[in-house]
């Protein structure tokens, strides 16, 4: 017998503490397209975009788990892409579950959590508020730049490109994945000497020099891959549920 989405739904949001965290308004933490009930196998994604939710259908997923949800741009017609994902996901009785600062949060599960398990760092302290809630960690360390960054190309599997404002001995290091390159300065206040993110605008890179901290970015996507293949593989252990992890990199 299949598990069933009300009692996956409860779990996640109790595993996450969706109910009580702050986000974005259009993150819409939690549950975001319903299903007939019946759950058999797990999919996850970076982004509930049509590419991901076309490959999770046709690869049989019935509940899909994705870090960006559907609604980053707001209230909007069903018409075009919006249109074409909810019709995908109902004709595939696809219930589409989306976690996005929660997971970029989370102490075991975490996106930053994660990525700086594989650049070896531990003894994390909760780092970098957004919304209210820290999401990332920071953590002293003595660790060679260009050593740090090959433990970053190792990690997302791919080039890291470096604003070397800080020094060439990283002694700490604060890492948020995704786009938090906009925020350096609020980063380097927090007394960092070095930041981990996924990426950021042309001026970060002459800000963090110009404060004096090194500055890695390693993509948006590569850096938030982390959460949903780990949140998926909990809940195919937990569950008995087979899952697949739907890749759609935006290079970014």
């Amino acid at each position: 017998m299949g598990m069933h989405l009300h009692e996956m739904v409860s779990y996640l949001d109790e595993l996450l503490g969706i109910p009580g965290f702050r986000d974005y308004p259009n993150a819409l933490n939690g549950l975001q397209v319903e299903n007939s009930g019946s759950l058999s196998r797990i999919g996850a994604a970076v982004d509930a975009c049509e590419q991901s939710i076309r490959e999770a259908a046709a690869a049989g997923v019935d509940l899909l788990v994705v870090h960006h949800g559907l609604y980053w741009g707001g209230l909007s017609p069903l018409t075009g892409s919006a249109y074409r994902k909810a019709r995908i996901a109902i004709e595939a009785d696809m219930a589409i579950y989306s976690a996005h600062l929660p997971l970029d949060a989370h102490p075991r599960l975490g996106n930053n959590a994660l990525l700086a398990e594989r650049l070896g760092l531990a003894g994390g302290e909760p780092f970098f508020p957004a919304q209210g809630e820290p999401i990332g960690q920071k953590f002293d360390a003595e660790i060679n730049r260009e050593v740090l960054r090959s433990l970053l190309e190792k990690a997302v599997g791919g080039p890291v490109h470096l604003a070397p404002g800080g020094p060439a001995l990283c002694k700490k290091i604060g890492v948020v994945t995704g786009g938090a390159g906009a925020e350096v300065a609020r980063a380097a206040s927090e007394g960092i000497d070095t930041m981990v993110t996924g990426e950021g605008p042309h001026w970060s890179f002459t800000a963090a020099e110009e404060l004096g901290i090194n500055l890695f970015y390693a993509g948006h996507y590569a850096t938030e891959t982390f959460g949903v293949k780990a949140l998926a593989t909990e809940l195919s252990e937990r569950f008995a549920l087979p899952w697949e992890f739907i890749d759609h990199p935006t290079g970014l």
